[in-house]
């Protein structure tokens, strides 16, 4: 067995797509998934599943969402181990600066970070950082010019439904959730 998280994208943002969590996490257990938990509103699912399955277990969850609440959730799974692995590998600067935002944008596949950068035209150095690892991008820009990323423009762009993003302190809350 291994440890799981499961990120879902779009689910109770003002108020579109209602899940409770605790029937989440009754799905996620009703399914066979072990130690099951989640985090904060925003549908982040801790649990335990077969190792080395990320992509089975990432379609089974879409699917059995979509069957138990009715709609199509796009689901990013990492494994507790990826996820420490990432954040030990994050960028010098990322969840530095205490006047900028810092997030972390997990990418969906078949969907690569360098296919999301393609999509934005690169990021703006004046701006923002952003930088990759594995299947996570870190991203970082001032409050005060935020809206003038690059970044930015992947909302509505088409590869915006293969990703979901995190921000600095909810991604590190799951990897010491997740026990990594």
């Amino acid at each position: 067995m291994e440890t799981y998280i499961a990120l879902l994208r779009g689910i109770n943002v003002g108020g579109s797509r209602p899940v409770s969590m605790a029937e989440l996490k009754a799905l996620f257990e009703e399914n066979g998934f072990d130690n099951v938990s989640t985090y904060i509103q925003s549908g982040n699912v801790i649990f335990s599943g077969p190792a080395g399955r990320r992509d089975e277990i990432r379609q089974k969850c879409a699917d059995m969402i979509a069957a138990r609440f009715g709609f199509e959730v796009p689901v990013a799974v990492i494994s507790a181990q990826e996820l420490k692995e990432a954040l030990d590998h994050a960028p010098v600067w990322w969840d530095k600066d205490k006047d900028a935002k810092h997030n972390a944008i997990f990418v969906i596949p078949p969907t690569t970070p360098e296919d999301v950068f393609r999509e934005v035209g690169g990021i703006r150095p004046e701006y923002e950082k952003a930088e990759a690892y594995d299947s996570v991008i870190f991203w970082s820009a001032p409050i005060a010019t935020f809206s003038r990323t690059r970044l930015m423009r992947v909302v509505g762009s088409g590869v915006y439904g293969n990703i979901t993003i995190r921000n600095a302190n909810t991604t590190k809350k799951l990897r010491d959730l997740a026990g990594s």
